[in-house]
């Protein structure tokens, strides 16, 4: 493991897995756990090629360097001061061989990397629509929140062109949006083949949901099993413990 340096208010956290460590500055964003849930439930085979879109800090591809056996991937972020803690993070795990950061914007993805050129596509996106009650739009908090720079529809349209035929785009996003996100993957030939909602509570609505569609693939979805995320207040499910690799 390399030492690198931290600049103001950054910190190293630990990831549980491989040893492996990601810098993070609180007060512009840091990971949350639907990036681990979907790194989670994400599958990969062997020498996949991967692009996760709005990386952020790096989280998703550094997760799962260490999950899959991946031959390569690479984190898509458009906030410079994000890529560049990614791309420190990626350093200090040693890494730089298997994963590359790359600043841009998700709009442009399909001109940045060739047509159908990625075995899987991964995406935690913004969830919120408009700018409503936002203060400052462009705060890093706000832009990774908020439909500010990129919009469902863009972050479907580009997977769909980067991804080869039969490709895979894994995606997490708020189920009260899932209507929207089936009818756009619909419109962009990516074929929901699977699904689970992430419940806080037995006994509460989900707040996440998990899906795999395929390029070009035909009809069929299965839906898994319900994720429950807590038993009591602070006390997580043992499929969690799992997943976060404690």
């Amino acid at each position: 493991m390399k030492e690198i340096e931290l600049k103001e208010k950054e910190r190293l956290d630990e990831l549980q897995r491989n040893g492996y460590r990601i810098i993070q500055n609180p007060e512009k964003f840091c990971f949350g756990m639907d990036a681990v849930l979907l790194s989670g439930f994400v599958r990969a085979k062997k020498g996949d090629v991967l692009l996760d879109m709005g990386t952020g800090t790096g989280i998703i591809p550094i997760l799962l360097e260490a999950k899959t056996e991946c031959a390569h991937l690479t984190g898509l972020e458009i906030q410079e001061e994000s890529a560049d803690m990614a791309r420190r993070s990626v350093a200090l795990n040693g890494l730089s061989d298997k994963i590359d950061i790359v600043t841009g914007d998700i709009k442009e993805a399909g001109s940045y990397f060739a047509s159908a050129s990625f075995d899987i596509v991964t995406c935690n996106p913004p969830y919120m629509i408009g700018q409503h009650g936002l203060t400052n739009p462009e705060e890093p908090k706000a832009i990774a929140r908020h439909e500010i720079l990129c919009t469902l529809e863009d972050v479907i349209s580009q997977a769909a062109k980067v991804l080869k035929p039969g490709g895979h785009f894994f995606l997490v996003h708020r189920p009260f949006r899932l209507a929207e996100i089936m009818t756009t993957m619909a419109k962009y030939k990516l074929e929901p083949k699977r699904m689970q909602l992430v419940y806080p509570y037995v006994d509460k609505e989900p707040n996440m949901v998990l899906l795999e569609a395929t390029r070009g693939g035909k009809p069929r979805m299965t839906v898994e099993k319900p994720l429950i995320v807590y038993q009591s207040p602070g006390v997580y499910m043992p499929e969690i413990y799992d997943i976060y690799g404690y």
